[in-house]
């Protein structure tokens, strides 16, 4: 995955900000609206990331919080970043 934002990152140039929305299991099991995390925890859903399948965290360029960070605040550190990048 690193060599394939590398890549982009070369591509695209300063345009490309990856982003990890990061979210605790307990909050990403109530926005569930179809019961996925439910069935692979019961074994009916095999390879189920961060349940039965690991999960490696990104090293991204921004992180938030989507069980406590305000859209309002994550759309702020976007734009921030992005001047940033294009030194305005």
């Amino acid at each position: 995955l690193k060599k394939m934002v590398s890549k982009l990152r070369k591509l695209l140039g300063w345009i490309f900000v990856e982003i990890f929305c990061d979210c605790v299991i307990e909050v990403f099991e109530r926005r569930d609206t179809k019961g996925l995390n439910k069935r692979a925890r019961i074994g009916e859903v095999k390879n189920f990331t961060g349940i039965s399948s690991p999960y490696k965290r990104p090293d991204a360029d921004l992180t938030f919080n989507t069980g406590n960070d305000r859209i309002d605040e994550c759309v702020d550190q976007i734009v921030n970043k992005l001047i940033k990048l294009k030194n305005i």
